[in-house]
């Protein structure tokens, strides 16, 4: 298995909206992809920055899914996209 980890800068004066397009726009976008195994979003606690690690049954669907957020469009909105990094899960619990 493969993991996407994607770092963002989060706009703390729009944590409302940030919540909505975590939870109805990158949440549900995520889980339609290829390969998607599980995902968890986190972020500190005074909401200015966000990680995101996202599992993929393969190297190529994870490769595929950073792409796709690579190629997203810097729009103003209240999530920056900072890094997307692909990682070979070592080991879980």
């Amino acid at each position: 298995m493969y993991a996407m980890l994607v770092t963002v800068t989060l706009d703390a004066a729009r944590a409302d909206e940030a919540d909505k397009q975590l939870h109805e726009v990158t949440v549900p976008a995520v889980k339609s992809q290829d390969g998607f195994v599980r995902g968890i979003w986190i972020r500190d606690p005074d909401k200015s920055r966000g990680r995101g690690v996202v599992v993929f049954e393969s190297e190529q669907h994870a490769t595929a899914a950073a792409e796709l957020v690579r190629q997203q469009p810097a729009t103003g909105g209240p999530v920056t996209v900072d890094s997307v990094e692909i990682f070979e899960v070592a080991a879980e619990a």
